[in-house]
């Protein structure tokens, strides 16, 4: 079992930036795909960014369309944790983000839900225009 606890949500202006901790306790594995979700009000739950990490491969990432260039995904596998740190936010980005593990993934697979066995509570972000 695998435990995720989201910190640092909140209410930022439009253009303003956030960063999105989650925190990992239990069976944690540096081996484990961490990413982020969103649902926004009304909206069906959306991919955010993924990473994975392997001693042979490095890390990896995979970001949804829409977050390109304004968010970055990161882990510290001593810690484990993995971070969200998003930038331009815009109105749009409302939503509450859960955090999400699952096993190592690799291409296509890493965007969708059915992949994660784990998932935080989530944590409330606005963005006021």
């Amino acid at each position: 079992q695998v435990r995720l606890e989201e910190s640092g949500g909140g209410l930022v202006q439009a253009g303003g930036s956030l960063r999105l901790s989650c925190a990992a306790s239990g069976r944690t594995s540096s081996s484990l795909t961490m990413g982020w979700f969103r649902q926004a009000p009304g909206k069906e739950r959306e991919f955010v960014a993924a990473i994975t990490w392997r001693s042979w491969g490095g890390i990896r990432t995979y970001y949804a369309d829409f977050v390109k260039g304004r968010f970055t995904i990161s882990r510290d596998n001593a810690k484990n944790t993995v971070a969200l740190l998003m930038n331009s936010l815009k109105p749009e980005d409302t939503a509450v983000y859960s955090c999400v593990a699952g096993p190592y993934c690799s291409g296509l697979e890493c965007y969708g839900a059915n992949l994660y066995d784990y998932w935080g509570q989530g944590t409330q972000v606005t963005v006021s225009s």
